[in-house]
């Protein structure tokens, strides 16, 4: 049992490609320490504890008892977000994990279910509803100042090799990866269209696997159309078969003016003149611009709730919106039956 120090306690689990984000933003807040580092690959804890300057360990469940810690950042395959989350949360950890929850909604349930019975709080990270594009759309959506939203489309082209999937030892799987480029890299596309249009009655599409068929047994290209509560209609097509990663395309069309994001640079179009309204900060570069520039934004505002006991906005039931919209896709595509929200998908 370690004795507990002033200030909030953080360890991350898992020391991938995005662990990195999270470090560097935990780091840079006052009053939080980054504590411990976890994963079961010795040789990359151990690099990632020398970087950061804290611990290893190599079994995330060290971290359960440790009154030193009160945070816990999830960054591993996705399979293991949930039962790492609810044992986490059972043991008085507040978590905040990488996107998807979960890899089905009836486990991003129960990790809803076991922060609420811990009181602890449970974040999800879909940090593009950070960028400054993405609060622009929001904020003109709910405050009605180009009028009613008829329609909204969102476009994914990136691209994923072979390799990625078979040197991942997880991606590419149903079991593990609990889908392909829904849940993986249109999840954030998805999610920003269901906070845009809200409440949708309806939810089609289709997936395939057009270039990585006998690589991955999940999908790598997918379409999808919404039908809004409020009239709207929404499209959306995601592929990682394309040549290079491209910027995400966001397009909201309201009766008195267009909004159209390209490459995280927001404009509008009206009258027959385009307006730029906002673009990412400067100084952001690499070849992982395309994931967007939330993150640090979204955890320095995770932590702002903890320290002020405010219930964070982007929750599990957040979380699990757009996980919905991803399992109501993939029955559709195998189904072709309308899907409703409140139609159950997987029992």
């Amino acid at each position: 049992m370690q004795s507990k120090p002033s200030g909030l306690g953080a360890a991350i689990v898992g020391c991938g490609a995005i662990a990195p984000l999270h470090a560097g933003a935990i780091r840079s807040l006052e009053g939080v320490r980054l504590v411990a580092v976890a994963d079961t690959n010795y040789s990359r804890v151990e690099t990632a504890a020398q970087t950061y300057g804290c611990e290893a360990v190599t079994d995330y469940r060290e971290l359960l008892d440790r009154q030193d810690i009160d945070v816990v950042h999830l960054c591993t395959p996705h399979h293991l977000h949930a039962p790492m989350a609810v044992k986490l949360l059972q043991a008085g950890k507040h978590v905040l994990t990488e996107k998807p929850a979960a890899t089905d909604s009836a486990s991003a349930r129960r990790m809803v279910q076991a922060a609420a019975e811990s009181g602890r709080q449970l974040g999800v990270v879909f940090q593009n509803r950070y960028n400054e594009a993405s609060l622009k759309i929001k904020e003109t959506i709910d405050n009605g100042s180009l009028g009613r939203l008829l329609c909204l489309k969102g476009i994914v082209t990136w691209h994923r090799s072979e390799n990625y999937y078979r040197d991942s030892g997880w991606r590419g799987s149903w079991g593990t990866e609990g889908g392909g480029v829904l849940i993986n890299q249109a999840i954030h596309t998805l999610d920003l269209l269901q906070w845009f249009g809200g409440a949708y009655t309806s939810v089609r599409g289709s997936v395939s696997a057009d270039v990585l068929d006998g690589v991955i047994e999940v999908d790598d290209s997918a379409h999808a159309f919404f039908a809004f509560v409020n009239g709207a209609r929404g499209i959306f097509y995601g592929t990682n078969a394309y040549g290079v990663n491209s910027p995400v395309e966001l397009e909201a069309v309201f009766d008195q003016g267009t909004l159209v994001q390209r490459r995280d640079h927001l404009y509008l179009w009206q009258d027959g003149r385009e307006t730029l309204l906002c673009e990412p900060p400067a100084g952001i570069a690499g070849a992982k611009t395309y994931w967007g520039t939330g993150h640090l934004r979204l955890i320095v505002d995770f932590y702002s709730h903890l320290r002020e006991d405010r219930p964070f906005w982007i929750d599990g039931t957040e979380g699990l919106k757009a996980l919905e919209v991803i399992e109501g896709l993939y029955y559709d595509s195998e189904s072709r039956h309308l899907v409703r929200p409140e139609k159950s998908i997987r029992g």
